[in-house]
């Protein structure tokens, strides 16, 4: 299974739309909230979103949890989740949602790292990066899910590989 992770990109449908032609017949497309769009435009008839912060639209679903050739994703965009203070929460949520891999957003850093088993993972903010890696000029995030491990592949708003690709086995 391989699916892509975008968040926040507050306002930018372009890119939403260069993602989709950048990368077609994916197996998902995740949107972690932030879009300040309508939940009625037409990108969220493929990307599965969540409403931000920045979301007013009351149509956005809070969180999503999905199944996808057998991996269940749950996402967020974060924010209620107390995000800026630990992944506790996020990851009690995830679990309760019997999910395999938690997507969030709202920090606009990119992380991932397991957590009892569940893969949690932050694409970054693609419009407006903060943090360590704020000088990429903003990222994405393609998992690849096998039977055996989780690959990420973190992309530079223009496509290249950010050079921040992880491996982690299942267990």
């Amino acid at each position: 299974m391989e699916i892509l992770a975008v968040s926040d990109t507050h306002g930018d449908a372009a890119i939403l739309q260069t993602l989709l032609a950048r990368h077609p017949n994916l197996d998902g497309y995740f949107y972690a909230g932030d879009s300040e769009l309508t939940a009625t435009n037409p990108l969220f008839e493929t990307y599965r979103a969540v409403a931000g912060n920045m979301d007013f639209d009351p149509e956005f679903p809070m969180t999503v949890t999905e199944t996808i050739d057998g991996e269940t994703v749950f996402m967020a965009h974060g924010h209620r989740y107390g995000v800026n203070f630990g992944l506790d929460d996020l990851v009690a949520a995830g679990q309760d949602a019997h999910a395999n891999i938690i997507l969030f957003g709202h920090t606009h850093q990119l992380g991932v790292e397991m957590h009892a088993g569940i893969l949690v993972l932050n694409p970054g903010s693609i419009s407006q990066p903060r943090g360590e890696f704020a000088h990429l000029g903003g990222t994405y995030a393609l998992i690849t899910a096998t039977p055996t491990a989780f690959d990420i592949s973190y992309r530079t708003r223009d496509g290249e590989n950010a050079g921040l690709d992880r491996h982690f086995d299942r267990k």
